[in-house]
């Protein structure tokens, strides 16, 4: 298999992997006692809690729908299609950088479906911050 075969698998299953995200975004709120926790939070507070969860969950639904919809024009290399995937992997690669940074792993709840949750979160992250960029830099390659 070329690169741009490999790429293209790759992006398949980046857009794919956003929408396995969804269920392990399905599951945040119940597992991680949002109800108790949010409900300490002022309604404003709370509520917009509940619009920044929403609006990333639909940034994730749109970058699994638009690398399936784009799949093409991303091996193309097309301008948009890169700047897409540049904005992509600035994504991802800052929510690497914050879980590394800020959500460190010993500040996750205890136990091993959190702990096998938290490495299998980590590895999408790292793949999908890793296809994009590879096609970013696979742009530049004439």
């Amino acid at each position: 298999m070329n690169f741009p075969q490999t790429l293209s698998l790759a992006l398949w299953l980046a857009g794919l992997g956003h929408f396995v995200l969804l269920i392990a975004s399905a599951q945040v709120p119940h597992r991680l006692g949002w109800k108790t926790d949010l409900a300490h939070l002022t309604d404003f507070n709370r509520k917009l809690m509940w619009t920044y969860a929403g609006t990333t969950l639909l940034t994730i639904i749109a970058f699994g729908i638009l690398t399936l919809a784009l799949h093409d024009a991303f091996l193309a290399r097309d301008r948009a299609a890169v700047a897409l995937a540049a904005f992509i992997a600035i994504f991802w690669t800052l929510r690497l950088a914050v879980d590394a940074a800020w959500l460190r792993h010993i500040d996750w709840p205890k136990g091993p479906a959190f702990i096998l949750g938290h490495i299998l979160l980590v590895a999408l992250f790292l793949a999908l911050a890793s296809t994009y960029w590879l096609v970013v830099l696979w742009s530049f390659q004439k």
